[in-house]
C-alpha cells in the first residue's frame, strides 16, 4: 500500500516540479532577479521514507550562467525573501499558512521593483495576512495598514515603540521615507499620489 501511494506521489511531483520551477522563475524575473532561475530537484532515496521516495531540494542562480544550488546556500538576506515572496504569489492558492512575515524584502532593489514588490505583497494580502518590514515608500504605500517603528533613548537605555498611523501622519511618513527629513511640497505631493494609487 505504501509503494502504491509512494509511487503516485512521486508521479505527480515529477510533473508538478517544472511547472512550479516555471512560474516561480517567471515571479522572479520581475522581483528585481532577471535573469535568475529556480529549479525543483527530485532525487530518489536509498529507502522509503515519510515523505515518499524521493527528496526534494528548491535550487536557485540569482544571475544568469550562474550555477543553480540549494537556495540556503546562494541566496543574500534580500534575495532570499524575494524568491520566498515569488514562492508565495506563485503558490497562493495552495498554502495554508494565515500571516507571511517579510523582513526587508525589498533590501537592494528601487523604483519600479521595489513598487512590484508592494503591489505582489497586497495581493497576497487580500487572503491572509502580510507583515513587512520595509524602508521603501513603494512598499509603504500599498499597505492597507502602517505601523511606524521607532527608537528613543533613555537613562533606562533603548526602547522601540510601534505607533499605527492613518490620513496626514501616514502621508507626511511616505513624504519622509521619499525625501528625507525636510519635506518639501513636492514629497509631500508624491506622498499623497502615491496613497491614492
Amino acid at each position: 500500500a505504501y509503494q502504491t501511494q509512494a509511487r503516485k506521489i512521486s508521479q505527480a511531483r515529477t510533473q508538478a516540479a517544472p511547472k512550479l520551477a516555471t512560474a516561480i522563475t517567471q515571479a522572479m524575473q520581475g522581483l528585481g532577479m532577471q535573469g535568475g532561475r529556480f529549479e525543483v530537484q527530485l532525487d530518489k532515496t536509498e529507502q522509503p521514507t515519510a515523505s515518499g521516495l524521493e527528496s526534494i531540494t528548491f535550487l536557485v542562480a540569482g544571475h544568469p550562467g550562474s550555477t543553480p544550488r540549494p537556495v540556503g546556500k546562494v541566496a543574500s538576506g534580500g534575495e532570499l525573501s524575494r524568491i520566498a515572496l515569488a514562492i508565495a504569489v506563485t503558490t497562493s492558492e495552495l498554502g495554508t499558512a494565515q500571516t507571511l512575515i517579510f523582513d526587508e524584502v525589498d533590501s537592494g532593489v528601487g523604483g519600479a521593483v521595489a513598487e512590484t514588490v508592494g503591489r505582489l505583497m497586497k495581493q497576497l494580502g487580500v487572503h491572509r495576512q502580510v507583515l513587512a518590514v520595509t524602508h521603501l515608500p513603494q512598499v509603504a504605500s500599498c499597505a492597507d495598514h502602517h505601523l511606524l517603528v521607532s527608537k528613543s533613548s533613555s537613562k533606562e537605555g533603548v526602547s522601540s515603540s510601534v505607533t499605527p498611523i492613518a490620513g496626514e501622519q501616514r502621508v507626511t511618513e511616505i513624504a519622509r521615507m521619499l525625501g528625507g527629513e525636510k519635506l518639501s511640497a513636492t514629497t509631500l505631493a508624491h506622498a499623497r499620489e502615491m496613497l491614492t494609487k
